[in-house]
């Protein structure tokens, strides 16, 4: 047995099997003062249970370091929640009934404010405005959809941002229009819908931006998500943080991608380094163990938008749907010249380096900056990493190793589902629909992994993400055939990518394993994922699994056996 001192421990696991990595199990874990203080067998470790000591025993689970996501939205998810949440409805009328039954219990809202509508329910994944000027005529309506990069609004939302038939698209967005008569139809992309948010709908308050962030944060705990690394924090964010931090609220570890504002150029570093400096004038004693609290240290930069609405950046054009190609290559939101020396510029200030990219383009532009920057700088320990990754060209595979760039996966969305079909695949054609989340070859090739859920766009729970990076198909339609079947990875590569890979990428030597010694960030799992068996080449019910407990920091944060 390894453990740390004699004296008794806070907390024991036993029964279920420990997984301290692949092919290393131990039979159960002790918890003193928020650090592991053994791992071994049975017998020995509850020798470390005293009096007060909280023995639990899980026969038949699996307790796993705790799940870090590696890409997540919590303070705008946890909003959301709070609001009009359309992401557990499918299809038009829903969404419809959900929208007006929202606005007669709030009638004092001056606006109604939500989102998570998927683009497939609706034809070409634009909806209309004449469906909520149905409903809500008389207030300003802005939902945005299901991945971020888009919103839907009514007449009211359009008058009042000023927007008809006469207004340019931004450069960084489009208004989508009547093709006959150029009206704006109440679909905003990109930087259209970011404008409004930003200049017309009214901010949450610093208290609704804290309770956003426990909404937020007592769910993923529920999932065994013990960290994360925030991918867009704004100024407003970063306060709640640090004021959860400060008084020991928080009890995640969060790492905080500050936002790099995309309509501006090198002047914004200092101000990004005033917020870093702040943070760290702040953070002095964080609660819960070592390394935890929040951490402002990187800058998410996003270089492109999503091909299902034709923004994502391509080294070819879009295809039309019908055989030929469009004249669309997608929008680079950062000039390559720019990126380049932004990042060689924030590697050298100390910062990593979070990048959006989708597609091929936009892949190719954040490595060629990457390289710029450890050519002028030379090597680093940044953990510079890629988001997304939908489309990569072959060649560009191996760079992310030769780079030492991390691959963040956002591996639920490699599945066959009616996005994918209806809305992706149509206008990639099949040579680039083939080279999409291509998981397996960047890990073949030596590129580390990490895996976030990028929720609220798709579901937060890893083992259903898991379960697609294993599998290939949507746990909720086992029986559709694998979605390019040869980038699955192995239940051991996606269990080191949610916990080791992430925490890797987040700086933290404290977590991501059972070890003794480590911050005690664990997850107790209902059923043994890693038994002989359980994952077979024809089934993979991962997703059927449940977190019975969470511990982070030494502290039980989710509890489903008192």
């Amino acid at each position: 047995m390894t453990t740390a001192t004699d004296r008794h421990a806070d907390l024991v696991l036993t029964g279920a099997r420990v997984r301290l990595g692949s092919g290393r199990w131990a039979g159960a874990v002790a918890v003193r003062d928020g650090i592991i203080a053994a791992v071994g067998e049975e017998s020995d470790v509850l020798d470390l249970a005293g009096r007060r000591t909280r023995v639990v025993s899980a026969r038949g689970g699996l307790v796993v370091p705790g799940f870090q996501d590696s890409h997540v939205h919590a303070p705008f998810a946890g909003r959301d929640r709070r609001r009009l949440w359309l992401h557990d409805l499918t299809g038009r009328h829903a969404y419809l009934d959900a929208i007006a039954e929202y606005a007669q219990a709030h009638p004092a809202e001056p606006w109604i404010l939500g989102g998570g509508w998927s683009m497939e329910c609706f034809p070409g994944g634009t909806p209309r405005k004449e469906d909520l000027d149905a409903i809500v005529p008389d207030r300003p309506v802005f939902l945005v959809n299901r991945d971020g990069h888009g919103a839907w609004v009514n007449s009211r939302a359009l008058q009042n941002a000023g927007i008809d038939r006469d207004t340019a698209d931004p450069a960084d967005g489009r208004i989508e229009r009547d093709p006959a008569t150029g009206e704006p139809t109440g679909t905003l992309h990109e930087g259209a819908a970011y404008r409004v948010n930003d200049e017309l709908v009214p901010p949450p308050t610093r208290a609704e931006w804290e309770a956003a962030i426990l909404d937020a944060q007592a769910y993923l705990h529920s999932l065994g998500i013990t960290g994360w690394q925030d991918a867009w924090v704004s100024p407003e964010t970063q306060e709640a943080y640090q004021v959860l931090a400060a008084d020991g609220r928080l009890t995640a570890r969060v790492v905080g991608a500050l936002w790099w504002d995309r309509h501006q150029g090198l002047e914004q570093i200092p101000e990004l380094l005033a917020r870093r400096e702040l943070w760290s004038k702040a953070d002095a004693a964080p609660s819960g163990g070592p390394g935890s609290g929040f951490h402002p240290r990187t800058v998410k930069i996003m270089t492109d938008g999503v091909l299902e609405n034709r923004t994502g950046a391509l080294l070819e054009p879009y295809c039309d749907g019908c055989g030929g190609h469009t004249d669309n290559r997608g929008i680079s939101f950062i000039d390559p010249e720019l990126l380049a020396t932004a990042i060689t510029e924030l590697d050298a200030a100390g910062f990593q380096v979070h990048l959006h990219a989708i597609g091929d383009h936009a892949v190719r532009n954040a490595l060629d900056a990457v390289e710029a920057a450890r050519t002028a700088n030379g090597p680093s320990d940044r953990r510079h990493h890629i988001a997304h990754i939908q489309v990569v060209q072959p060649q560009d595979v191996r760079r992310f190793a030769e780079l030492d760039v991390v691959a963040n996966c956002q591996t639920y969305w490699a599945q066959s589902e009616p996005q994918m079909d209806e809305l992706t695949l149509p206008v990639l054609g099949p040579e680039r629909a083939a080279m999409q989340y291509p998981f397996a070859d960047l890990l073949a090739s030596g590129a580390r992994l990490a895996m976030g859920s990028d929720w609220a766009v798709t579901t937060a729970n890893p083992l259903e993400q898991m379960e697609v990076a294993v599998t290939r198909i949507d746990p909720e339609n086992r029986g559709n055939a694998p979605f390019l079947p040869s980038q699955r990875l192995t239940l051991d590569d996606a269990l080191d990518a949610f916990t080791a890979g992430s925490a890797f990428v987040n700086h933290d030597a404290h977590g991501g394993a059972v070890e003794v010694g480590r911050r005690a960030d664990l997850a107790l799992l209902d059923t043994d994922i890693c038994a002989p068996g359980f994952v077979t080449a024809d089934k993979a019910p991962l997703a059927d699994a449940r977190v019975l407990l969470t511990v982070a920091g030494g502290a039980v944060v989710h509890d489903m056996l008192s």
